[in-house]
């Protein structure tokens, strides 16, 4: 972190010299990633053609090995204040909650941001209930790869865990948690009810 536009640049400068360069993202690199600088950085130049190959992100991993908590409308939120204002990410969690999004916090802890998710879990926590299903995945698709389904409640006690590898899914209203896994319904089975 705090060097994607130097990379971005130097990607940018050797594609320019005539070099086939591929900027990677972990993710997906148009959720959180690298493709949306470079784009930046390009703004008004048409000499460089860029390609964006669409990964597997963060929130899709993490929901799989959960169950099926995105099954019904969500919202995605960094925690990361480096480039955003704590207040908007605040506001973004309050509005999400109040709306009853299911919820993925993306970059929820790192070695100096350690309050933030605190902080987010409070404000989620106005608008849910404390046994709100939770889940917390580290390292989705990778080696030690860890998955802990838990409470709105019980979740910052499971802090020590968490660290910008995390991907932590707070499900809505109708989210429960059955078997080990994480379940949102869409409505299918109730009658009356569309897709």
């Amino acid at each position: 972190m705090t060097h994607e536009v130097q990379r971005c640049e130097k990607a940018i400068a050797l594609a320019k010299a005539g070099k086939l360069v591929a900027v990677v993202s972990s993710g997906d690199s148009g959720i959180y990633g690298m493709a949306g600088l470079i784009f930046e950085l390009l703004s008004g130049d048409n000499t460089v053609e860029v390609e964006v190959i669409p990964g597997v992100p963060a929130f899709v991993a993490a929901a799989s090995l959960l169950g099926a908590p995105l099954m019904h409308d969500f919202a995605s939120i960094s925690l990361s204040d480096l480039l955003t204002d704590w207040a908007l990410i605040e506001t973004r969690c309050e509005l999400a909650a109040k709306a009853d999004f299911v919820i993925a916090l993306y970059n929820p802890k790192s070695s100096k941001r350690v309050e933030g998710l605190g902080k987010a879990l409070e404000v989620i926590g106005r608008h849910r209930e404390g046994a709100t299903p939770v889940g917390i995945v580290r390292n989705a698709s990778r080696k030690d790869e860890e998955v802990i389904i838990t409470t709105l409640k019980e979740a910052p006690s499971f802090a020590e865990k968490i660290d910008m590898l995390t991907i932590l899914i707070i499900g809505n209203s109708s989210t429960f948690s059955e078997g080990g896994r994480l379940i949102t319904p869409r409505g299918y089975r109730l009658e009356g009810k569309g897709a």
